[in-house]
């Protein structure tokens, strides 16, 4: 009888550990492209930095959007046209976005967005250029924005 009990209460605690109210839950816009949903068009720049290639020095500009209509961040890259990257946005809850990007659109390009409302958001940027070969290569991080 103690073994059947011991059994049940291990079978109960792996099926609340492995549901679905346990594992983080997505969020309102998470993953969704800012432009497409709509909420791109009220944005504003929250935080910025320089994309800076240890060879090169600055080779671009990366921002952190902010939809107040929409409560979310993403980020925004503006490099050269021959760079390809992959963009990343982070929430202090833990949750991330990758994006990655081809070479054209006039250099700019943009991640999809992470709901953020009331907590703290940054991101990051890698880019190369010409296969990453010979210093070809750049890196840029936002500051946190926190509210």
């Amino acid at each position: 009888m103690m073994r059947r009990f011991a059994a049940i209460v291990v079978g109960a605690v792996t099926l609340l550990a492995g549901s679905p109210a346990h594992a983080q839950s997505a969020k309102p816009y998470d993953h969704k492209d800012p432009y497409k949903s709509g909420c791109g068009t009220s944005a504003r720049v929250v935080k910025s930095a320089k994309i800076t290639s240890r060879v090169n020095g600055e080779v671009g500009t990366i921002k952190l959007m902010w939809s107040g209509r929409c409560k979310t961040n993403w980020i925004e890259v503006k490099t050269g046209t021959s760079m390809t990257g992959t963009i990343n946005v982070y929430t202090r809850d833990g949750r991330h976005d990758a994006f990655r990007f081809k070479r054209g659109n006039g250099g700019r390009h943009w991640g999809n967005m992470l709901w953020a409302n009331n907590m703290c958001a940054w991101g990051s940027v890698s880019v190369q250029w010409n296969g990453g070969r010979g210093g070809q290569n750049g890196s840029g991080t936002t500051p946190k924005a926190c509210k």
